[in-house]
C-alpha cells in the first residue's frame, strides 16, 4: 500500500470507527449531506481531561470544556482588520443567563427558561451555585483562576430563587465580572455528577474527567485518549443558534507530514498545529485557508527555576538572555509568524502594556562575562524541558537554545515531556530550565503578571520567584484598575514590566501566533482568548 492509499485508508477508517457506519457511508458523495454536517479535525495531541476542573487538565482538554458546557456569559465578537473574528474583550453579553444586572457589589443573573444539561434536565440556579462553588473549591488551577477574579469563596455565590443566582463581591475588582466569561466557571449538572461522586472524589471529578456533563453546544460520545474525540451536537442547546456541525471527529494524528498531507488532499478539514514552515508555505496554497492571529496576552518565554542553582543567581539569568538565539528561532522555527519580544532599543521607554519587548538581544561575548562574574566561568549542565504536545516547535526551538547556551559553556539535555503529563510536571516546579507559553486569558498586564509573576504560590509562576516589590505593583495595579486611578494604573504597570526584565526569572522570545489551515468550504472560524477552536460557529458548505 502506498502512503497516498495508506492515509486515505486510515482517515476513513477512523470516520468510520467513530460514527460507527462503513467508511463510505460517512465520506461518500451520496452522503454530501452528512458529509456537510461533519467536521474532521487533525492535530498533534488531544485532551487529557474532559473537564477544566480536572486536576492537571492540559490546553487540549480546553477545547473539550469550552464545546460541551456554557458559562453564565460570554464575550461578543469583532471582526479585525484582517477579517477574522475575535471575541470584544469589553462586551460581555448573557450565555446561559438571560440577563444580568450588576450592583455596586454584586452581580445577579437570571437563567434562561428553556436552558436544560444535555440529558434534559432543567438548568437551574442549585447547579449554577454548586458549579461555582466547585470551582473555587476543587483547588489548583481551577481555584486559582477564580481567585484571579477575586471569586474565592462559596459564600459569594447565593441562590436566590430556582432561576436567579448573585455573585457578590469580596473587593472591587474590574477582572471580576470578565473571570465569569472564562471556561473555569462552566456550569455543570449537579445532581448526575454527585450521583457518580464519592466520599474520596466529592466532586465526581473522575467522572468528568471522561464523560461531559453539560448544557454546552456539543457533548463527547466518544474518547480514545490520543488517538481521537467525537463530539455529537446537543440538539437540546438553547444559549445560542443551533450549530451547523452535527458531528466533530478530532483525530490525533502525531506526525505533522502526515496532517498536511491530509489537509492537501482534503481528507481533513481543519488543522492548526502544523509547523509553522509548513503555515509559511501554505499561504499561497489554492486549496486551503490559512489564519494567522497574535495570541492576546500570551508570549513563549524560556523559564528558570530561581530556587535552583545556578538558576538563583541573576547574573546566571542575565547571562542566559544574552546568550538565547532569539532571530535563528523566529528565522528557523517560527518563520516570521510571531512578533519578536526581544532586542527593544536601549532607549525605548516601558510601556503600559504587555506584551511587550525586552532589551536582551544575543551577544555571546556579554553572556560569556556574566557567566563568570557569577562564578561560572567553565559554564555548567542543567537540563532543558519541553511540552512533547507541542513539539513542532519546541523541540526545534530547544535544539537552537542547546546549541547556543553550549557556545558559553552551559551543556543541557533535552527532556521531553509528554504533553499529557506536562501541565502536571510543570506545576510541581522542580524543572530548572524550560520553555512553555503562557497567553493570560483576560487581556490586562496586571492579569499576565498575577498569574506568572505574584510570589503568592502563584500556579503559572513556574520560576518560584519571589519579589515582595512586584507582588505590591501588582496589587496596586489592580487596585488602581477598580478605582479608575490611571496615574498609579501606569506607574505600577511600568514598575512590575522593569522589574521582570531586571530580575528576568522567566525570558519572553516571541508572542505566538495561532495558525489553523481549513479547507476553503469552512467558514466562520472565531479567535478566543483561549485559542481553541470553537465548534459553534463554524459551517462546512
Amino acid at each position: 500500500m502506498d502512503r497516498r492509499q495508506f492515509l486515505k485508508t486510515s482517515v476513513a477508517g477512523a470516520a468510520a470507527s467513530v460514527a460507527g457506519v462503513t467508511a463510505p457511508a460517512v465520506w461518500s458523495p451520496a452522503k454530501a449531506q452528512s458529509r456537510a454536517e461533519t467536521l474532521l479535525i487533525v492535530s498533534e495531541s488531544g485532551p487529557n481531561n474532559l473537564d477544566i476542573h480536572g486536576v492537571g487538565t492540559n490546553v487540549p482538554g480546553y477545547e473539550a470544556s469550552w464545546n460541551c458546557y456554557d458559562r453564565l456569559i460570554t464575550h461578543g465578537m469583532k471582526t479585525l482588520p484582517n477579517g477574522v473574528a475575535y471575541y470584544d474583550r469589553d462586551n460581555i453579553i448573557p450565555e446561559l443567563a438571560e440577563d444580568m444586572n450588576p450592583g455596586d457589589m454584586s452581580v445577579t443573573f437570571k437563567l434562561r427558561k428553556d436552558a436544560v444539561f444535555q440529558d434534559g434536565t432543567p438548568v437551574t440556579a442549585k447547579d449554577a451555585k454548586w458549579s461555582l462553588d466547585r470551582a473555587v473549591s476543587v483547588g489548583g488551577f481551577p481555584t486559582f483562576q477564580m481567585k484571579a477574579g477575586s471569586l474565592e469563596k462559596p459564600e459569594q455565590f447565593v441562590i436566590v430563587d430556582d432561576r436567579t443566582v448573585r455573585v457578590d463581591f469580596l473587593r472591587k475588582d474590574r477582572l471580576t465580572v470578565p473571570d465569569l466569561a472564562v471556561i473555569v466557571p462552566c456550569i455543570v449538572n449537579s445532581e448526575l455528577v454527585k450521583k457518580n461522586a464519592g466520599a474520596n472524589d466529592p466532586w465526581g471529578l473522575d467522572y468528568t474527567k471522561q464523560n461531559t456533563a453539560g448544557s454546552g453546544a456539543y457533548r463527547v460520545t466518544k474518547w480514545t485518549p490520543g488517538t481521537e474525540v467525537v463530539f455529537e451536537r446537543n440538539e437540546l442547546w438553547k444559549a445560542g443558534p443551533l450549530p451547523k456541525i452535527r458531528r466533530v471527529i478530532w483525530r490525533m494524528v502525531p506526525s505533522a507530514g502526515n496532517r498536511r498531507a491530509l489537509l492537501e488532499r482534503g481528507d481533513a478539514d481543519v488543522s492548526y498545529d502544523l509547523p509553522n514552515k509548513d503555515f509559511a508555505e501554505l499561504k499561497n496554497s489554492p486549496k486551503l485557508n490559512i489564519v494567522s492571529t497574535p495570541y492576546s496576552n500570551g508570549i513563549q518565554y524560556i523559564g528558570m527555576n530561581v530556587t535552583k542553582p545556578p538558576f538563583d543567581n541573576p547574573k546566571v539569568r542575565q547571562a542566559v538572555a544574552y546568550a538565547l538565539p532569539y532571530q535563528k528561532i523566529m528565522d528557523a522555527v517560527l518563520f516570521g509568524l510571531a512578533k519578536p519580544m526581544f532586542g527593544a532599543p536601549a532607549d525605548a521607554p516601558t510601556q503600559v502594556a504587555w506584551p511587550q519587548p525586552h532589551k536582551y538581544n544575543t551577544d555571546i561575548d556579554k553572556a560569556k562575562q556574566l557567566l563568570a562574574e557569577a562564578g561560572h566561568a567553565n559554564g555548567f549542565e542543567t537540563t532543558i524541558s519541553f511540552d512533547l504536545g507541542f513539539a513542532v516547535v519546541n523541540e526545534p526551538l530547544c535544539i537552537l537554545v542547546q546549541e547556543s547556551l553550549q557556545q558559553i559553556g552551559i551543556k543541557t539535555t533535552i527532556n521531553k515531556i509528554p504533553g499529557a503529563n506536562w501541565r502536571t510536571e510543570l506545576n510541581k516546579k522542580e524543572m530548572p530550565l524550560f520553555t512553555n507559553v503562557f497567553s493570560g486569558w483576560l487581556d490586562y498586564p496586571e492579569y499576565f503578571f498575577f498569574w506568572c509573576y505574584d510570589g503568592q504560590n502563584s500556579v503559572f509562576n513556574t520560576m518560584s520567584y519571589k519579589s515582595p516589590e512586584i507582588d505590591t505593583l501588582i496589587a496596586g495595579a489592580r487596585a488602581a484598575a477598580a478605582d479608575g486611578d490611571t496615574a498609579t494604573y501606569d506607574k505600577d504597570v511600568k514598575g512590575f514590566v522593569d522589574l521582570a526584565f531586571r530580575d528576568i526569572p522567566r525570558i519572553p522570545l516571541f508572542q505566538p501566533f495561532v495558525n489553523v489551515a481549513m479547507q476553503k468550504n469552512i467558514s466562520g472560524y472565531q479567535y478566543w482568548f483561549h485559542r481553541r477552536l470553537d465548534y459553534r460557529a463554524l459551517v462546512k458548505s
